[in-house]
């Protein structure tokens, strides 16, 4: 079922859900490395931003030090970390190459070289599974693994029904990184 849910980039949330309960748990070290990532359409208030912001992925540097938010640069050469404390999660945001725009117009305010995010083993769905906890929004992300080189993200968002998901692809090939 994932390798369905993952060409289509969309699934029903019952579906996205199913699936992740079908998956392993990972660990906090599985997770170390960078990882470029995708959205996984579900009907989710929040489908549909990340990608046309220019969002790249996430950064695990270690259980405590990890970068939740990167983007890729205008000229996409490299990549920055962005604190999500200045990321609105309610406003009416455009789904199209502008957001990419203001992401780049807002970068200086936007960018961070500091970590704001840890890993934690937290139980999630009725088992322990590798989790994200943001520094300053009431947000976890949830991964299950697909294989050696792919999770499957599940954002937990206090007060917002349905889950947003997403698929995280390791990634090591040589990147500039702007933290």
């Amino acid at each position: 079922m994932i390798d369905s849910i993952i060409s289509a980039r969309a699934a029903q949330p019952a579906q996205v859900l199913d699936c992740f309960d079908s998956l392993p748990p990972v660990d906090v070290a599985f997770m170390t490395g960078r990882w470029r990532g995708f959205e996984i359409r579900t009907g989710h208030l929040l489908d549909g931003l990340l990608e046309p912001s220019g969002w790249y992925g996430k950064l695990f540097e270690n259980a405590e030090s990890v970068h939740p938010l990167l983007f890729y640069s205008r000229d996409r050469k490299s990549i920055y970390s962005v604190d999500p404390l200045w990321v609105p999660l309610t406003a009416p945001f455009p789904r199209s190459a502008a957001l990419g725009v203001a992401m780049a117009v807002l970068r200086p305010v936007l960018q961070t070289r500091s970590p704001k995010a840890r890993l934690r083993m937290i139980e999630y769905r009725g088992r322990v599974t590798a989790t994200m906890a943001y520094d300053s929004k009431p947000i976890f992300d949830h991964f299950a693994r697909i294989d050696d080189q792919r999770v499957l993200g599940i954002m937990d968002l206090k007060g917002v029904p349905g889950p947003y998901a997403f698929c995280l692809e390791r990634d090591d090939t040589p990147m500039d990184i702007r933290l």
